[in-house]
C-alpha cells in the first residue's frame, strides 16, 4: 500500500514537473530556431541551431536598453518598498492604535486593485511634474502595489518575534535604531528576502503601468517585447529569445532567496 502510494505521488510530481517545464523548454527551443523553421512545422529541437536571435538582442540598443531600464526601476522600487515597509510593519506588529486594523485592510485593498484604476491619475500627475518616461515614474507607481505586499509579509515575520526581545534590548541600553538594525533586523532577514523577491517579481513583469508611463528613455523590456510585429509578421524567434533572457533575472533572484521563501511558506505568510 505504501509503495503504491509512493508510486502515485512520484507519477504526479513527474507529470506536474513536465507540465511546468514544457512551456519553458518550448520557448528555449524556439529561441534557437529561425522564423521559417518555427512556422514550417513541428519539431522538438532545432534542425540547425542559430544564435542570431540572441545576437540581435545583445547588440541592438532598442533591446538591451529595455533590460537595463527594467533593472533600474525594479531596483529603485524594491529598495524604496522595503525601506518604507519595515517601519510600517514594525508599527503594525508591535503597537495597537485607533484604526490599525482598518488601515491594514486599506493597504491590502490597494494591492488588490487593478493597475488600470491608477493609470489615468498617474499619467496626469507625472505629466504635470515632468516625470513621464523616467525610471522614477515607474518605480513610484509600483509602490502602490508593492508596499502593501511588503508590509503584510514583514508584519507576519515580525509578529513571530517575541516582544521580550525588544524590552530586553531597551533594558540593556540599546537605542531604537541600534536595536532595530543590530538585533531585530537580522532576526527577520528571511522576511526581508521574501518581501524583496515579491516586490522584484511584480515590478519586473508588470506591463500596463510600465508601458504607459514610458516611451523612449525608460522603456522596459516588457514593453519592447510587445512591439515585435513588423510588415513581415510576428518575429517569433526573436520574441522567444527575449523571453528566455527575461526569465534569467527572476531565476537568479529565486536562487538567492529560495531558503527565505521556504521559510515564508512555513510561517504561513507566503
Amino acid at each position: 500500500m505504501v509503495e503504491k502510494r509512493f508510486q502515485k505521488r512520484t507519477l504526479f510530481l513527474f507529470a506536474y514537473l513536465l507540465f511546468a517545464i514544457l512551456p519553458i523548454y518550448w520557448m528555449v527551443n524556439m529561441s534557437f530556431k529561425t522564423n521559417t523553421e518555427i512556422l514550417g512545422g513541428f519539431s522538438l529541437w532545432p534542425s540547425e541551431f542559430t544564435f542570431a536571435n540572441y545576437r540581435t538582442i545583445l547588440t541592438d540598443p532598442s533591446w538591451y536598453d529595455g533590460y537595463i531600464n527594467s533593472l533600474i526601476y525594479v531596483a529603485i522600487n524594491t529598495v524604496i518598498s522595503i525601506t518604507v515597509a519595515l517601519p510600517a510593519a514594525y508599527a503594525f506588529s508591535r503597537y495597537r492604535f485607533l484604526g490599525d486594523h482598518q488601515v491594514f485592510f486599506w493597504l491590502l485593498t490597494n494591492r488588490m486593485t487593478p493597475p488600470a484604476v491608477f493609470l489615468l491619475p498617474f499619467f496626469q500627475l507625472y505629466t504635470t511634474l515632468n516625470l513621464m518616461d523616467t525610471h522614477l515614474a515607474v518605480a513610484l507607481a509600483h509602490l502602490v502595489f508593492n508596499v502593501p505586499l511588503a508590509v503584510w509579509i514583514l508584519e507576519g515575520f515580525m509578529s513571530g518575534i517575541p516582544r521580550e526581545i525588544d524590552e530586553t534590548a531597551y533594558i540593556d541600553g540599546y537605542s531604537f535604531p541600534a536595536f532595530f538594525f543590530k538585533i531585530f533586523l537580522p532576526l527577520i532577514k528571511a522576511g526581508v528576502g521574501v518581501a524583496a523577491f515579491f516586490c522584484f517579481m511584480f515590478s519586473w513583469v508588470e506591463l500596463l503601468l510600465a508601458r504607459t508611463l514610458t516611451s523612449v528613455n525608460a522603456k522596459p523590456i516588457v514593453a519592447t517585447m510587445t512591439r515585435t510585429v513588423s510588415a513581415s509578421g510576428m518575429d517569433w524567434a526573436l520574441l522567444a529569445a527575449a523571453g528566455v533572457l527575461t526569465i534569467v533575472p527572476g531565476a537568479i533572484v529565486i536562487w538567492f532567496v529560495r531558503h527565505y521563501i521556504a521559510k515564508g511558506f512555513a510561517m504561513g505568510r507566503v
